[in-house]
């Protein structure tokens, strides 16, 4: 069967091939990792994938939240616009994490597709019937909501207390942990930086100069070595943990 796509300047909707859930990458991460085979069976019925190019505005703060979302693939960023125009990145969505939220009509966030990204989209308000009736589907969404703040009080330390240094090592080792889940850098195939190195100066509230002469440091000392500009591998995992500033159990060194 042929693939039929409604085609925009930014995204594609598959209409005609939804691929089972029992096949997706992110089966055992995403919102419905919980649920049986009924339970699958009532997200098929609501759910439809979305495909955006890098670069493109997937939503922007203030539009009608008519779907919720798990990422399948690729990276975007979460940003605020404030009154002078400056742009804040706050936070970014990878496999297996949820855009939007239940019982609320509009996105508080502008999200950007920061690679191809691929979406697995729910009718909102279908959605938010299933969370009633499906316990696994809003348990699930409960430990995510609760993840992300865990994340969010870490970037809060990030931001506020960790040195050029530490940060840059920091963000090079979610890079690293997130991609490894998703089955990616293994057999020493090279990792991604999913950010250019200004958007990841924004992302970390640093200057472009201080992430690139950071992450040509840890180059230089044998930590991290270079593909091109945004591919790379890590040579010293150990090297790269304690440039992070953490200790072995997630703390801030003292």
């Amino acid at each position: 069967m042929t693939l039929m796509q409604i085609k925009s300047p930014n995204m594609s909707v598959d209409l005609l091939s939804r691929p089972k859930c029992s096949e997706c990458p992110i089966r055992h991460r995403a919102v419905c990792s919980r649920c049986d085979a009924d339970e699958i069976e009532q997200l098929e019925q609501i759910k439809s994938y979305k495909t955006f190019a890098a670069g493109d505005p997937i939503l922007w703060r203030g539009d009608d939240l008519t779907y919720v979302a798990s990422v399948v693939k690729g990276v975007a960023t979460l940003s605020k616009t404030m009154e002078d125009g400056r742009i804040q990145m706050v936070g970014l969505l990878m496999p297996s994490d949820f855009i939007g939220r239940p019982n609320r009509k509009t996105i508080e966030f502008d999200v950007v597709a920061a690679t191809e990204v691929t979406l697995c989209c729910f009718q909102r308000v279908p959605f938010e019937r299933l969370l009633a009736t499906v316990p696994h589907v809003s348990q699930r969404l409960l430990e995510i909501a609760l993840d992300e703040l865990d994340a969010a009080r870490d970037w809060m330390l990030l931001l506020g207390r960790k040195t050029a240094r530490e940060k840059i090592a920091t963000f090079v080792e979610m890079m690293v942990r997130r991609q490894h889940v998703d089955g990616l850098g293994l057999d020493h195939e090279p990792l991604v930086l999913p950010l250019t190195r200004d958007e990841i100066s924004n992302y970390l509230g640093l200057t472009l100069e201080t992430v690139s002469r950071q992450l040509n440091a840890l180059k230089k000392e044998g930590v991290l070595q270079f593909v091109d500009r945004r591919r790379f591998e890590v040579i010293d995992m150990a090297a790269l943990h304690a440039a992070s500033g953490d200790d072995s159990d997630g703390g801030v060194l003292c």
